[in-house]
């Protein structure tokens, strides 16, 4: 998807309001399921993805992303799986970058495992984006590969300092998981902040089944952030990215520490996010099944008009918040869809 795209008109139509009055101005993005990885708490090690014929073309995904900054959206995060495996992303990320140049986008970014994030460092820094989350739980080689089951750490620190070198800012996301990295929080904020990069620390998730039990992994970050304000000295930050993250700021390092919680502390109230996945659905709520099928809107050969209108019915659904649960007592996933397919 090298070509021109036509230029969509710029945002100027009403904006998105859902039922709880709250303007939607993030949209994320999955470009692809497939993952070069098979995270512990993500996904199964083995394996069912989509068939290419399920996915939506790079052009479709231009014309639903382009739609959704058409009507306010500001912030644009491709996701996966890992974005940068999907065939022909450059260009995706070339041509939305448009809406950058016009000013009717304020950031577009990318969240990865930053395993192929040397080898597209310089391109994504060249198309307008500015900023990239990491995710990387684990600095030690073994662990990392435990964890990921299949992943080398090395490749994922090149690309950290690739993109560095490019003049994108990085974020590491780190799953905090009780038994499995816990021993290593400090180590990673240290590591993190001495090389110039936030961190931000998320609970896990009961989404999908990943050949385990989530239970006893489970770690709630109120018990993190007390052991880091026992070691640094902390203060509330005002910083905000777009996302769901709460920061606090750490005097010793000049940096942050962020923390998503969406367990022991839904953010649901402030919610400015929905989803679209590779195959055109749209969820409203990370934590909800509730969906709209756009995939079925645009091959039927609807017009912006009609594509409009049913982005707003998928609004108009959009629930308070999510009702997320760590099951204790061997109860089912939350939901049944993994991660990888609602886009991380």
């Amino acid at each position: 998807m090298d070509g021109t795209v036509n230029q969509a008109p710029r945002a100027a139509s009403a904006p998105l309001i859902d039922p709880f009055a709250r303007r939607i101005t993030y949209l994320r993005v999955s470009v692809t399921d497939r993952c070069d990885f098979r995270c512990q708490y993500c996904m199964a090690e083995a394996m069912t993805f989509l068939p290419k014929s399920d996915l939506l073309t790079l052009e479709e995904l231009d014309r639903l992303c382009s739609a959704f900054v058409a009507r306010g959206v500001r912030r644009l995060r491709l996701t996966g799986g890992e974005p940068l495996l999907r065939r022909g992303v450059m260009g995706l990320v070339r041509n939305l970058g448009r809406h950058l140049r016009t000013g009717d986008l304020d950031e577009l970014t990318l969240t990865t495992n930053g395993s192929q994030l040397a080898r597209f460092a310089d391109d994504l820094a060249s198309a307008g984006v500015r900023r990239v989350n990491v995710s990387l739980d684990t600095l030690d080689p073994d662990r990392f590969r435990a964890v990921t089951r299949r992943g080398e750490l090395a490749p994922v620190l090149d690309g950290i300092r690739a993109a560095q070198a490019a003049g994108i800012a990085v974020k590491i996301n780190t799953v905090a998981l009780r038994g499995v990295n816990e021993d290593e929080i400090p180590r990673l904020i240290e590591w993190a902040h001495g090389e110039g990069m936030d961190i931000t620390f998320i609970e896990t998730m009961p989404m999908g089944d990943i050949d385990g039990d989530r239970t006893e992994h489970y770690l709630p970050l109120t018990e993190v952030e007390r052991r880091i304000a026992t070691r640094w000295t902390v203060a509330p930050s005002g910083h905000r990215t777009g996302g769901p993250a709460r920061y606090v700021h750490v005097a010793e390092t000049g940096r942050r520490v962020g923390f998503i919680t969406p367990l022991t502390h839904n953010f649901c109230e402030s919610c400015n996010r929905v989803r679209l996945t590779c195959t055109g659905t749209l969820y409203m709520c990370l934590g909800q099944e509730d969906s709209a099928d756009l995939r079925a809107v645009l091959r039927s050969g609807a017009n912006d008009a009609a594509l409009a209108k049913a982005i707003d019915a998928a609004i108009a659904r959009k629930p308070r918040g999510h009702d997320f649960v760590i099951d204790r007592l061997g109860a089912p996933p939350a939901l049944a869809r993994h991660m990888s397919t609602t886009g991380g």
